[in-house]
């Protein structure tokens, strides 16, 4: 699906992305970079549960214990 960006920055979504996504006049939209050049748009009125994997996972693991350290370091204001 194409769209085309006007001389004012705006996007008209096609029709049948407006339905297969259930959005109506007035929705809000979230958008997400999620790579080089790779933009993610997320319905508002989604439920939390199908937000699951928008983000990348981290590079490298992070132990319980880094976590611990990491929380502990940030409520000291250090």
């Amino acid at each position: 699906v194409e769209a085309t960006i006007t001389s004012k920055g705006q996007v008209t979504l096609p029709k049948a992305l407006r339905e297969a996504l259930n959005l109506s006049t007035g929705d809000k939209l979230c958008f997400v970079l999620s790579g080089e050049n790779e933009v993610r748009m997320i319905p508002k009125h989604l439920p939390v549960q199908k937000l699951k994997g928008i983000l990348p996972a981290p590079d490298l693991p992070v132990s319980l214990e880094e976590m611990k350290l990491a929380v502990q370091k940030g409520a000291s204001g250090l």
